[in-house]
């Protein structure tokens, strides 16, 4: 199934702030168009360095330009595409903090 990107705009607001993450996000937004996915696994499959988050979150965190940037998004797999859903952007940094905390299943910034 195709992927249907909610809030691509918060990808777009992210860079603007964040100069230097434009490229590896715009290489990201350019690789989402054409993957193709019917189960959780087929997110990994397609993003290597992706992680599917346990405690039954539905949610993956996707590392990005060399693992500088993580994007959480929740994942809901509809009748004919994968709704995914961008929950927070930040950097590795930000997110190792929301790791201490667990937020990383939780939070909803975006």
């Amino acid at each position: 199934m195709r992927v249907h990107l909610i809030k691509k705009e918060s990808i777009e607001n992210f860079a603007k702030r964040n100069s230097q993450s434009r490229i590896p996000l715009t290489k990201w937004l350019s690789i989402i168009k054409q993957v193709n996915c019917n189960i959780p696994h087929d997110i990994k499959e397609s993003f290597g360095s992706a992680d599917i988050l346990g405690n039954n979150s539905k949610r993956v965190v996707f590392n990005i330009g060399c693992n500088k940037y993580r994007m959480i998004c929740a994942y809901y797999f509809g009748e004919i595409k994968i709704h995914l859903f961008i929950k927070w952007i930040g950097t590795h940094a930000e997110y190792s903090k929301l790791c201490k905390n667990e937020e990383q299943y939780t939070v909803n910034s975006f």
